[in-house]
């Protein structure tokens, strides 16, 4: 619980960022879209850091959080948005409002709405055991307590709304997000035009969920098909932005 946090006894050299996550995945350096989302940018902006692995949870019980020069940070687009302002790197600065409007519409659709249809695919109707697909260091006794976390999983998607609906329905509003997605998208190689934005490593995080992590899913044929070019921006974010993303699985692919 975020109350009972401690800090820990880690640290990095000035004005290089420790980036606290969970450790690495199976088909992507994360299982989670926020830590990827943050470290793309991290690797975008060329802004120096270094991982810890052992303390992914942050003092607001949240991952990935940050310590820079003494200080730490939570959420991954209060992290953003701070190392932004820091060093002086605005990817979006070209853009006009309506185009900032419109990117800020499309990441929120992506972190607010299509994130709980990957949450309860994960954890409820899977019952949690593709996680073992895409995760291998999950402690052996996590196995035995898994009903609990699913349950927990459960009661916060229906907390949130997304959860009160049936299989079918959430599929189908996971649907309408990815075809509005892949409609705006089209043939650009970035959801805001020619060069990347601070906002295409949100979007990225979450569909490399997608695209890599949800095996069996309703999706993976559409991405594949329909949403190809959604495919198509992860493949071209990965290229760019993590020329070692083989190293960075886990395990390391030769």
């Amino acid at each position: 619980m975020a109350g009972c946090w401690k800090k820990p006894n880690v640290s990095a050299g000035k004005d290089v960022v420790l980036l606290h996550q969970l450790d690495r995945g199976v088909f992507t350096p994360s299982i989670s879209p926020f830590p990827l989302k943050l470290e793309t940018y991290l690797r975008m902006a060329n802004i120096p850091y270094e991982n810890d692995f052992k303390d992914p949870m942050g003092p607001k019980g949240k991952t990935p959080w940050m310590t820079l020069n003494g200080e730490d940070f939570s959420d991954s687009q209060l992290c953003l948005e701070l190392l932004a302002s820091t060093f002086g790197k605005d990817f979006s600065s070209h853009l006009t409002e309506a185009e900032r409007a419109i990117g800020r519409t499309f990441q929120i659709m992506a972190e607010e709405h299509l994130y709980w249809v990957v949450v309860l695919w994960r954890w409820v109707y899977t019952k949690g055991k593709t996680l073992w697909a895409i995760q291998m260091n999950f402690p052996a006794p996590l196995r035995f307590i898994m009903p609990i976390f699913v349950r927990r999983m459960k009661g916060q998607a229906s907390a949130q709304g997304m959860g009160r609906h049936s299989q079918e329905e959430v599929i189908e509003m996971g649907m309408k997000d990815l075809r509005a997605m892949s409609a705006y998208l089209g043939i650009k190689p970035y959801f805001m035009g020619d060069t990347p934005t601070e906002m295409d490593c949100a979007m990225f995080g979450m569909l490399a969920m997608i695209v890599w992590c949800m095996p069996g899913s309703p999706f993976e044929q559409h991405m594949k098909g329909e949403f190809i070019n959604l495919k198509d921006f992860c493949e071209r974010m990965k290229d760019q932005f993590w020329p070692d993303w083989n190293q960075c699985l886990l395990p390391p692919r030769v």
